[in-house]
C-alpha cells in the first residue's frame, strides 16, 4: 500500500485542488479540468443541470489562487457593454471616463451562455481568444492568468441561442457535469448544515503563471504529436481507420485547435500529475472532453440516438496509441 501524499509534500496545484475540495464534493473530473485549463491557458465549456456547484467550484478555485472572480448571469436582454464595459459621460467634469466590466477578473463564470444573443457571445469569445477588450479607442488587457468557464443548460431550449459551432470551437475542454452519487449527495446535506468554510490562498496568481511556464517545459514526444492528429483525422474521416460506418452521422470533424488542444491539455495533465513527460494515456483521457464540442453530427445520428461520446470512444479504439520508451526521462 503506498503511503498518501499530505498536502504539504503535493504539487502546488494539487495543493489548490485540496483546499477546493474542502468546499466542494465529489466533481473530481470538473476541478481537474479546471486546473489544467489554467494551466494551458485554456477555457472551459461545462453542460450540466442547475444545482451542481459549478459556481462554487469557480469562485473556491478563484480563492485557493488569490484570484479575483466575477460572475455574469446571461439574459436575452444583455448587452457586450455589460459584459466589456463602456465609456461613460460624467457631467460634473465634462469627461468621458471607461467603465470596465466584469471580463476583467482572473475567473469569469459566464452562466447559461446560450441564453445571450449572438453579439454578446461574440464579445465573450472574443477577450477569450485575445485577451483584452477594446473600448472607444483605447485597449485593456484582461489580468492574467485569465480562465472562462462558461455554463449552459441541457434541460431547457426556450430562450436560448445555441452558441455557433466555429464560436464554441474556441473553448478548449466541453465537461459533462452529471448528479453526484448518493454517498456524495449526503455529504453535501451535512455540509450544507455547517457553516461554510472558504477556501484558504495556496499559490499567487504570479507563481500560476510561473508553473505555466514551467509546464511549457514538459517533454511531448512526436510521436504523441502524430496520435493527436491521427485521432483528430478520423473524426474527419472515420473510413479511414475502418469506421466506415459512422461516415452518416458525421456532417464536420474535428478542427486543428482539437489537436493543439489535445496535445497542450496532455502536457498541462502530465505536469499536474509531477510528470516532465507525457504519455499517450494523458492524451487519451482528455479526448471525450477536448473532442465532444467540436464534433458536428447529421440528422441520421440524432434519429439513431448517437451522441458525440459514442463516435469519440469507437475513434479512440481504432486508433492505435504509440508505443513511447521514455527510459532516459
Amino acid at each position: 500500500m503506498t503511503p498518501t501524499k499530505s498536502p504539504e509534500s503535493a504539487h502546488p496545484l494539487e495543493q489548490v485542488l485540496f483546499e477546493v475540495k474542502r468546499t466542494i464534493v465529489g466533481q473530481d473530473i470538473l476541478l481537474e479540468r479546471m486546473a489544467v485549463a489554467l494551466i494551458a491557458d485554456g477555457h472551459l465549456l461545462v453542460e450540466g443541470v442547475p444545482g451542481l456547484a459549478k459556481t462554487l467550484a469557480v469562485r473556491s478555485l478563484a480563492a485557493a489562487i488569490a484570484g479575483s472572480f466575477q460572475r455574469v448571469q446571461f439574459t436575452p436582454d444583455l448587452v457586450p457593454a455589460d459584459l466589456v464595459g463602456t465609456r461613460v459621460y460624467h457631467q460634473h467634469s465634462g469627461e468621458f471616463k471607461t467603465e470596465l466590466g466584469p471580463v476583467f477578473a482572473n475567473l469569469l463564470l459566464a452562466d447559461e451562455i446560450n441564453r445571450a444573443p449572438a453579439k454578446v457571445q461574440s464579445a465573450l469569445l472574443e477577450v477569450m481568444q485575445e485577451h483584452q477588450v477594446t473600448i472607444g479607442r483605447e485597449t485593456f488587457r484582461v489580468p492574467e492568468p485569465f480562465l472562462v468557464m462558461a455554463t449552459e443548460n441541457p434541460i431547457e431550449s426556450e430562450g436560448t441561442y445555441p452558441l455557433p459551432e466555429a464560436q464554441v470551437d474556441r473553448f478548449m475542454m466541453k465537461v459533462v457535469v452529471d448528479y453526484p452519487s448518493q454517498a456524495e449527495e449526503q455529504a453535501i446535506v451535512a455540509r450544507a448544515l455547517r457553516p461554510p468554510e472558504s477556501p484558504q490562498p495556496m499559490v499567487t496568481a504570479e507563481g500560476l503563471i510561473a508553473m505555466r511556464a514551467r509546464a511549457r517545459e514538459v517533454y511531448v514526444d512526436p510521436a504523441i504529436v502524430d496520435y493527436a492528429v491521427r485521432l483528430v483525422t478520423v473524426t474527419r474521416s472515420p473510413a479511414t481507420a475502418g469506421l466506415g460506418e459512422l461516415e452518416r452521422y458525421v456532417t464536420y470533424g474535428a478542427s486543428p485547435r482539437a489537436s493543439i488542444a489535445l496535445v497542450t491539455g496532455a502536457r498541462a495533465l502530465a505536469f499536474l500529475r509531477g510528470r516532465d513527460y507525457v504519455l499517450p494515456h494523458d492524451l487519451s483521457e482528455l479526448a471525450l472532453d477536448v473532442l465532444r464540442h467540436r464534433l458536428v453530427l447529421s440528422y441520421e445520428a440524432l434519429a439513431d440516438d448517437i451522441d458525440p461520446d459514442t463516435i469519440i470512444s469507437r475513434v479512440l479504439g481504432a486508433v492505435r496509441a504509440p508505443d513511447v520508451v521514455l527510459q532516459n526521462r
